[in-house]
């Protein structure tokens, strides 16, 4: 067995391999990079769920990551191929994935965060694709099919992790789903919080 250091060296050397492979896509691809990025923290999440990496040191790495992303906005000197000026929502997921699983019981922590990483990372990327294709500006747009793609594997993670009837299971989808594609709060911050709370129903 590798241990807890052997683990977290695996799931750091995941993220750093995609922030490393996303740097050569470059900065055009800013969009797209962010979610390979969110995508490549399922090993870790994996490795919580299985017991070989501890609430709490997953929570100080996650921590320690979000200050190492939050650093360059403050300098503004934004690492170009996946941080954008002025928004920091790859900070509020690294701080929002820090704090669930220490608030929030093993699966459900679990779904959540599969959801941040896994659902936020395929609806951008079908959004990303969708706009890409017609011609359209990327930033900052949702759009029905990204949502679709998002829902869908929400309720996946939900139907393989929730305790909860079919009918919570897709209403924790679409309320996820709705967190998501909302305007009014970065869904780094919303997602988390209106999962968090989703708890008490389930």
């Amino acid at each position: 067995m590798l241990g807890t250091v052997g683990t977290v060296a695996v799931a750091a050397s995941c993220i750093l391999a995609a922030i490393g492979f996303t740097k050569k896509l470059g900065p055009e691809w800013a969009w797209i990079n962010r979610k390979i990025i969110h995508l490549s923290i399922v090993p870790a999440i994996l490795m919580f769920y299985w017991g070989f990496i501890p609430a709490w040191v997953f929570s100080g790495a996650a921590f320690a990551f979000g200050a190492f992303q939050l650093w360059p906005h403050m300098k503004r000197r934004e690492l170009s191929w996946y941080q954008i000026e002025h928004n920091y929502g790859e900070v509020f997921f690294a701080f929002s994935a820090s704090v669930i699983p220490l608030m929030l019981p093993l699966e459900y922590a679990t779904a959540l965060l599969f959801a941040m990483a896994i659902s936020d990372g395929v609806t951008g990327i079908i959004r990303h694709s969708y706009f890409r294709r017609h011609g359209f500006n990327v930033k900052l747009r949702k759009h029905w099919t990204g949502s679709l793609g998002y829902f869908v594997t929400a309720v996946i993670i939900a139907f393989l992790l929730l305790n909860a009837g079919t009918v919570g299971k897709i209403g924790w989808a679409a309320v996820l789903t709705l967190a998501e594609y909302q305007g009014w709060l970065d869904d780094n911050l919303a997602v988390p919080l209106v999962g968090s709370a989703l708890f008490l129903l389930y």
